[in-house]
């Protein structure tokens, strides 16, 4: 299917395809999908006024003295939704949330990002993003019970899922999304499908459509799909590895061919920029509770702000597959994780970099030691730091972050704050099995 320009394309793709339910599809602030519905003859008014829903049930949205809120679709996201029926099929849009007076809505992660891509195309450049997302596959959504025993790239002897992943991908590929590859990972039941690079909004978007085809094409064959960090205890936890790269026109603005590292002064800066306010930005890709059972020393989770080429072990990584090559030349941050809000992921990940660009960082040399295996005193003798080790620890450190306020706004940032507050809480007071197991027997 082409991708839809306007209002008329869209009208033109309904009438073809047979199209009665269309899904306005946008994210709450901490990026779980939010949708509803509207038939096929209400999709001009959409376009023309938005369609008017309430806000103030809608996480980090407006209270309910100001809840009036309105969803209006952009064209271009127009896609058939191929796991519903093909007689009167149902296509989905996603939405910019307008205030009644048709200005952009503070509190959407979507315009958050538009905000953020906008200050940079107005320095001349583009973002390109390529995310790995990880997750596992489980017998059901009760408990961790998985399909396989297999590891990295097993074949299908040891790989239950590959007729999953298969699917997957045919299935992402139908809606316009573009993957390079697909595998099994290191734990068991653990997958990964990488999605081909684009640009960072259509990547937020591409993100959020890949998370709920994974989990449809799951339970379609009767088991579960999660995103969550760390499900299982002593296994690898599910990392959301994202390359990254900007262009200036067609040319590659991270690249230089008479670098020894083949990186411009541009990239340095970016990468700078990403290592100095890695520890501020870690509660929004890394927003969970559980986020933090996975950033642990070991089960190849980067927990080290350093730089290296081949290191797996540093935060962020210049890959080598194609040395040299001008358009493969990127940065990859490896340590956020598939269940972060992803417009709000890439807003932070992108003013990081450029506030190395904007104030000229300079890059402190890589790192190609294992950072896992060296002595505390050696780590601190390179000036090597660590991430946040949880929740609340990252949350008292973005409060303090002027880069990631701006980057989100002052409405997205309180709210997001509030409620990560409120998070910790909760799990801080809960009573939980370990507990129960470890101390009842004893005390």
């Amino acid at each position: 299917m082409e991708k839809p320009r306007d209002k008329k394309d869209v009208i033109e793709l309904i009438e073809k395809n047979n199209v009665k339910f269309i899904r306005l599809w946008f994210t709450d602030i901490l990026g779980q999908l939010k949708s509803f519905a509207i038939t096929s003859e209400e999709i001009e008014g959409a376009f023309d006024e938005g369609m008017g829903f309430d806000g103030s049930s809608i996480k980090g949205f407006a209270r309910i003295d100001e809840s009036d809120m309105i969803a209006r679709p952009e064209a271009s996201t127009f896609q058939i939704v191929p796991w519903r029926p093909r007689e009167k099929a149902v296509a989905r849009m996603y939405c910019d949330i307008l205030n009644p007076d048709g200005t952009p809505y503070e509190g959407d992660p979507r315009y958050a990002l538009k905000r953020n891509l906008l200050r940079l195309k107005e320095k001349g450049y583009t973002l390109y993003l390529g995310p790995e997302l990880e997750f596992f596959y489980f017998k059901d959504d009760k408990g961790t019970e998985v399909l396989d025993e297999g590891g990295y790239f097993d074949l299908t002897t040891l790989d239950a899922a590959s007729d999953l992943r298969r699917e997957t991908v045919l299935t992402l590929e139908e809606m316009g999304i573009k993957v390079e590859y697909s595998h099994h990972e290191v734990a068991p039941s653990q997958h990964e499908i990488d999605l081909r690079y684009a640009d960072a909004l259509t990547m937020a978007d591409n993100v959020m459509t890949y998370r709920v085809v994974v989990k449809e094409v799951a339970s379609k064959y009767g088991c579960y799909a999660t995103f969550m960090p760390k499900p299982i205890f002593g296994q690898n936890g599910s990392g959301m590895h994202t390359h990254q790269s900007l262009f200036e026109g067609d040319r590659n603005a991270f690249f230089d061919a008479k670098d020894k590292f083949y990186l411009s002064d541009t990239a340095k800066k970016y990468i700078a920029g990403l290592l100095k306010h890695a520890p501020e930005i870690t509660a929004v890709c890394n927003q969970w509770v559980n986020s933090y059972k996975r950033l642990v020393p070991g089960y190849e989770a980067p927990v080290y702000v350093a730089w290296a080429r081949r290191n797996r072990s540093a935060l962020v990584r210049v890959p080598l597959y194609k040395p040299g090559k001008e358009k493969a030349t990127r940065i990859e941050l490896r340590s956020p994780d598939p269940a972060c809000n992803p417009y709000l992921a890439f807003s932070v990940m992108l003013a990081a970099g450029l506030e190395g660009i904007e104030k000229n960082y300079e890059l402190p040399d890589p790192v190609e030691k294992d950072i896992y295996h060296l002595s505390e005193e050696e780590k601190q003798g390179l000036g090597i730091k660590s991430l946040p080790g949880s929740l609340i620890e990252a949350i008292e450190i973005t409060e303090k972050s002027g880069v990631v306020r701006k980057a989100l706004g002052d409405h997205i940032f309180n709210n997001f704050i509030e409620s990560k507050k409120i998070e910790w809480d909760d799990y801080r007071t809960k009573i939980h099995p370990y507990e129960i197991d470890r101390y009842l027997p004893i005390l």
